[in-house]
């Protein structure tokens, strides 16, 4: 595929990307044969191929999200070093 200093400089605007000349020089080569693999992929027939979301068939394994019981408060601030009525204490993160 051919590809000018046009199309370079409009994709390195797109993501905000700065090339020197020489920097320029040098990726053109890779670029163009990165363009080159994309438009041999594009040739390949998809024809009644399902999009995929993951190369491996994961299923969740996660159970539903249901509405239970919960620790009661008491319980939950029971084992911390510091604690008022309803709130874990922590140290200062911001001043």
């Amino acid at each position: 595929m051919e590809n000018t200093k046009e199309i370079i400089d409009h994709i390195s605007k797109l993501a905000h990307l700065e090339f020197s000349e020489d920097e320029l020089k040098a990726i053109t080569p890779q670029f163009s044969k990165i363009l080159d693999y994309i438009d041999e992929l594009s040739k390949i027939d998809l024809e009644g191929v399902e999009p995929m979301t993951h190369v491996l068939e994961v299923t969740n394994v996660m159970r539903e999200d249901e509405v239970k019981e919960s620790i009661s408060v008491e319980d939950a601030l029971k084992n911390a070093p510091k604690h008022n009525d309803i709130f874990f204490k922590v140290p200062k993160v911001f001043d």
